[in-house]
């Protein structure tokens, strides 16, 4: 009885390696060439091209890493004083800038509604951007939204 239960525990050991393997497999390789092949064909569908490569485009851009694009929600005068747009804080350090203005400015991208990918790189004096309490996420919602969908 003993040889029969170490065959048995022997094939259920094979079965779970192999399937191990094939799953690594899959996943590394075979995974990697259906989602490039889904890309091109979504990329060449007329309207879908526009409409899923901006996706993808968002998505590569706010995707999680080591760093984000994005800080900080804020809002500042643009495109004139009186007007409030959503932007972005990118980064805080210029120092040519500041020295060639007197003043510390931080980096600010106002993105474009719908589309978020494009937008405007404006240098703000410190003083006059407004941090917001809403999260990143939820500012891009905001702004893809046309405003509609307003943070929590």
């Amino acid at each position: 009885m003993r040889p029969a239960l170490v065959s048995v525990l022997a094939a259920l050991a094979l079965a779970v390696v192999l399937v191990s393997l094939a799953g690594l497999l899959t996943r590394y390789y075979l995974g990697k060439r259906a989602l490039e092949w889904f890309d091109a064909t979504m990329l060449r569908v007329p309207l879908l091209n526009k409409i899923y490569g901006t996706i993808k485009q968002v998505n590569e851009a706010f995707s999680t890493g080591s760093k984000t694009s994005f800080k900080t929600v804020v809002l500042v005068e643009f495109p004139r004083e009186g007007t409030h747009s959503i932007g972005f804080i990118t980064s805080e350090q210029h120092a040519e800038v500041q020295m060639k203005t007197r003043e510390k400015v931080v980096c600010v991208f106002v993105p474009t509604t719908p589309n978020p990918t494009s937008g405007f790189l404006i240098l703000v004096p410190e003083e006059k951007v407004t941090k917001l309490d809403m999260s990143v996420a939820d500012g891009i919602k905001y702004i893809i939204s046309l405003g509609s969908i307003s943070p929590e």
